[in-house]
């Protein structure tokens, strides 16, 4: 007795949660428009993007310029220092090569500021490190894509599973009215001495049953409208109504097959190409390097003062022959990483084709199942209005009358669940099938 109490508390609890939370109307169109303005997951993929897009420009040291400025100061009596800080700053005299002043010379403060500037000229792994880091960054633009196109089907299911929940909330309501309306034909009927206590206990067991589903959808309906407010990003967490009804949705699908232009599979190609380009620049680490550089220096006793300067300019042709077979193992692993990208795509594609296959069998399921349900529908109405006039007439069984109701209620719930079913299968078609 006791813990009925307490179950009959927490509903009430609850109930009043629910009539205290704000009711938000929304459409699905409106759901779609705010996930695209402020999902995360979207947010996290852009950003993934701009990472690869930063790698990517970071590659272009292969066409720029290296340019450096500094301004150095140094106070020696160093002999070798001294004398060429002095030579530097142009003002040896034929004193200066006194041997004693060599090698004993007076502390001197030299001043020395310097540009420099390095130009690659021809470095062909860095073409094709280039050449990966811009497949990487195409990827990460497609997986972007691809996020949005996911999180478009997922706001679909979502918005349909509120839908449904406020489906099933509409038909107990009327289920919970029923019951209470055969409840009092019944408490009149046990009156006059019609009917057994027993079957009055039926009809109470009925109602109860009833109450506890009801509660059960409207959890539901909290449950859905979380996950709307969590798609959305939405910290509010209020209940939505949704505005379109659940209605058996239909469309043609163009294309039956898995596309190779579907941004998920072309990303996974592109990333496969970019250890292809990254297999070859190890290879051609093996060839030299060719850069240009030059450097203009400005020297003086004084600082940020320059009475002398001068210049240098040059080519480097550099040809590292030997590291100890490291770029060996590196090319081995490189070519060992493009080959897994090979067989991860072959997987994938092949992983694609049987979800396909599964989607499909699951849609041609849904729509069979839809038209068996919408046929039991009609006729378990019928049954329940035949058997409901007999039941007022004395003619009824209580309990042949409650099997008819919870057949009947039962069947509305079928069939608005196999719209969705079926609504989900289409979309999750849709899904796989769009490139």
């Amino acid at each position: 007795m006791k813990k009925a109490y307490v179950l009959i508390l927490s509903f009430m609890v609850l109930g009043i949660t629910i009539q205290a939370q704000e009711l938000v109307s929304i459409s699905k169109l409106e759901v779609l428009s705010k996930v695209s303005e402020n999902n995360t997951s979207i947010k996290i993929s852009k950003e993934e993007f701009n990472q690869a897009r930063a790698d990517f420009r970071q590659t272009n040291v292969l066409f720029l310029p290296n340019i450096t400025a500094s301004h150095t100061g140094i106070a020696t009596t160093n002999p070798l220092m001294a004398f060429g800080s002095k030579l530097n700053q142009e003002i040896l005299t034929q004193n200066d090569f006194n041997p004693n002043l060599l090698n004993n010379p007076s502390q001197i403060q030299n001043f020395a500021t310097r540009f420099e500037i390095q130009q690659p000229l021809i470095n062909v792994d860095g073409m094709f490190q280039r050449k990966a880091a811009k497949s990487k960054m195409d990827a990460m633009a497609l997986k972007t894509q691809r996020t949005q196109d996911y999180l478009v089907f997922e706001v679909k299911k979502a918005y349909m599973q509120l839908q449904l929940a406020y489906k099933a909330v509409e038909v107990l309501e009327k289920a919970l009215e029923a019951a209470n309306s055969n409840k009092k034909l019944a408490d009149n009927s046990f009156k006059q001495g019609y009917l057994q206590r027993a079957d009055v206990l039926n009809v109470e067991v009925r109602v109860t049953e009833v109450k506890n589903q009801l509660q059960t959808a409207k959890s539901n309906v909290q449950n859905a409208s979380n996950y709307l407010s969590f798609l959305m990003t939405d910290d509010n967490y209020v209940i939505y109504t949704p505005s379109d009804e659940l209605t058996l949705e239909t469309s043609t699908i163009q294309n039956q097959s898995i596309s190779e232009n579907r941004s998920d599979i072309k990303a996974m190609q592109l990333a496969s190409n970019a250890y292809k380009a990254l297999n070859k620049a190890d290879k051609m680490a093996f060839l030299p390097t060719l850069n240009a550089f030059g450097s203009y220096e400005i020297y003086d006793d004084e600082i940020f003062k320059g009475d002398a300067n001068g210049y240098l300019f040059g080519a480097e042709l550099s040809w590292n022959l030997f590291q100890g077979s490291k770029r060996i193992g590196k090319a081995q692993k490189s070519k060992s990483q493009f080959e897994q990208s090979k067989l991860e795509y072959q997987q994938y594609v092949s992983q694609s084709n049987l979800e396909l296959n599964k989607a499909k069998r699951t849609f041609l399921d849904a729509e069979n199942k839809l038209k068996l349900n919408r046929l039991a529908l009609e006729q378990s109405e019928e049954s329940l209005r035949i058997r409901t006039n007999r039941f007022k007439e004395g003619l009824e069984k209580t309990s042949d009358l409650l099997m008819a109701e919870t057949q009947y209620a039962q069947k509305q719930l079928d069939y608005y669940q196999t719209i969705f079913e079926y609504n989900y299968a289409q979309a999750y078609l849709q899904f796989l099938t769009k490139e």
